[in-house]
């Protein structure tokens, strides 16, 4: 069974007010060293990675072990930690320490100054280059749809930004950022890699932003079209689904299955819809292109990937995940409600939001 991990940045927050606090460097400082916790490009946030599991159980207890771990630091300096994609309160990002980032704020200037933004990356065992770049091939249709599920970005600067997942809108900013071609080989993919970064307008390969890649530091395929997700059962739910679409697509490339031939442009418009619409309407289809209902879509993915899931164990738990997921909403819907019930109080929402990282 192919082994699976998470890596979850999460928002540094005023225990009173709710905006983002920049004490990274605090927080960090008190860490042992037998936990995953690692600074990123702002000082307002943390970033903490699970070790390779095989069973979600196993997962589902390590996500909320460093969700803990990350809270009990943070208060510690009398912050807090929020799982937040963005901050739905006016934020002037602190760049944390280093050569590496200072460089990155020259070169790119308010694209980097601004970029306060909290993914998930899930990283999935492969067998060799090769089978990674056949997946990453593969799996391009169905990046869209978990980006919908996710979705957890609805406010930028103090306002409603229209989307369910801005976060999106914002990361796009990066020259490297989004969706891909089919690459068909390894080889190919590796030269695109190095011509990327001899035109100069990327700083080295760690700014690979494709919305799937292979990783830079292990033997994974990893993706990071996803928000950050308010509730910890959603994380699992996500990486349960990019573990089955890893092994569909695998799969499908053993059987000799070419991917499907699906335009760049067409997969850029389904992330938009995706960033957009979140689960509160329709997304585009990752089999027709066509406008159809969130439930459709995320219909398509399990059955996309069901024989996957089955053969896992992890079938009962998605079907039961995206069930949950569409009764409750996701963290846009669950923060807007929030928003609604308090009378527009955003200091609510992040506590709101404080609450269910570490439920």
């Amino acid at each position: 069974m192919r082994s699976v991990g998470v890596e979850e940045e999460l928002l540094l927050v005023s225990a009173d007010s709710g905006e983002p606090q920049a004490v990274s460097g605090a927080v960090l400082a008190s860490v042992g060293e037998d936990e995953e916790l690692e600074k990123e490009l702002q000082e307002e946030q943390l970033e903490t990675g699970t070790r390779p599991r095989t069973q979600m159980v196993d997962l589902a207890v390590e996500v909320r072990r460093w969700r803990g771990a990350a809270s009990q630091r943070a208060r510690a300096v009398g912050a807090e930690v929020a799982a937040l994609a963005t901050s739905p309160l006016a934020a002037d990002p602190s760049l944390s320490p280093g050569e590496r980032y200072r460089r990155m704020v020259q070169e790119y200037g308010l694209t980097a100054q601004e970029q306060l933004t909290c993914g998930l990356h899930v990283h999935v065992g492969v067998e060799s280059d090769e089978e990674g770049v056949a997946v990453l091939d593969r799996i391009r249709p169905w990046l869209a749809p978990l980006l919908a599920m996710s979705a957890n970005s609805p406010f930028w600067q103090g306002e409603d930004s229209g989307y369910a997942s801005y976060r999106n809108r914002v990361w796009g900013r990066w020259p490297s950022a989004g969706p891909v071609e089919v690459f068909g080989s390894a080889g190919n993919y590796r030269e695109r890699v190095r011509s990327m970064i001899r035109t100069g307008a990327l700083l080295d390969e760690g700014m690979i932003y494709f919305d799937a890649r292979l990783a830079r530091n292990y033997p994974t395929v990893e993706v990071r079209v996803a928000d950050v997700c308010l509730d910890a059962r959603d994380t699992v739910l996500l990486a349960a689904l990019v573990r089955a679409l890893v092994e569909t697509a695998a799969r499908q490339w053993r059987a000799d299955e070419p991917p499907a031939p699906v335009d760049v442009g067409l997969l850029r418009l389904a992330a938009w819809r995706a960033g957009r619409s979140g689960l509160s309407g329709e997304l585009v289809h990752p089999v027709t292109f066509e406008p159809a209902p969130a439930e459709s879509v995320v219909g398509a993915l399990l059955d996309h990937t069901a024989p996957a899931l089955s053969d896992a164990g992890d079938l009962a738990l998605a079907k039961e995940g995206i069930e949950d997921l569409f009764r409750r909403g996701n963290g846009a819907a669950a923060q807007r409600a929030v928003f609604e019930e308090t009378g527009g109080d955003l200091s609510a929402v992040v506590a709101e939001a404080v609450r269910r990282t570490v439920a």
